[in-house]
């Protein structure tokens, strides 16, 4: 007859054998006070790569607005606030935008350097508006008063992407979107006229 001691080891040792294929279980040792232990707390939700960026750009802002003297309050903010901290970005930028002057102007691949200044790109100055946009409404602002979406920024930007595509040699490239919609037109053209011929052969 096996001792108790005996018995443990056995079960352990089938254990252990049983996790090295696979399947085994991990017995925990006799917690003879039979505590409760409480369970861990869930980790917090990883973020998207949108959210990180989104939460990373709207603290940035704040400090902005903070750093200007006299600080300005969120709920001062207007478009003109926005419009200077989009220039002020620009000096982060990576972007070569040849000015007017330079041999280079509206050319796509220079053949060398020169002095012309690195802008923002308009895209990534495009896709931050529109983080902030929905980061503004997210914590607390109004739709109505938000300064992202303000007629001002959108002209602004229009400039930018302009005199950015000229400068480059780049023409904007809208999406395809008219394309899709002469399918759609297309297809409901057919169908309508495929309705008419049926209903020819009907009367007929």
């Amino acid at each position: 007859m096996m001792s108790s001691s005996e018995k443990i080891r056995e079960v352990g040792e089938g254990s252990s054998s049983r996790s090295s294929s696979g399947g085994g279980i991990t017995i925990a040792p006799p917690d003879h006070h039979h505590h409760h232990h409480q369970p861990s707390p869930l980790p917090p939700p990883q973020l998207s790569r949108y959210e990180s960026q989104k939460r990373r750009d709207w603290n940035t802002f704040g400090q902005y607005l903070k750093n200007q003297k006299p600080p300005v309050p969120l709920s001062n903010c207007n478009y003109n606030h926005v419009l200077d901290f989009l220039r002020y970005l620009d000096q982060f930028g990576k972007t070569k935008v040849h000015l007017h002057g330079c041999l280079f102007f509206g050319q796509p691949d220079p053949p060398g350097p020169c002095t012309c200044p690195l802008r923002q790109a308009w895209g990534s100055l495009d896709a931050l508006i529109g983080r902030l946009r929905a980061a503004y409404e997210e914590n607390g602002g109004l739709p109505v008063s938000n300064p992202f979406a303000s007629g001002a920024i959108r002209v602004y930007l229009r400039e930018i992407r302009d005199s950015q595509a000229k400068a480059r040699g780049i023409p904007y490239k809208k999406k395809k979107k008219k394309k899709i919609n002469m399918q759609i037109k297309t297809s409901k053209t057919a169908v309508a006229v495929a309705g008419a011929a049926t209903f020819q052969l009907q009367s007929s």
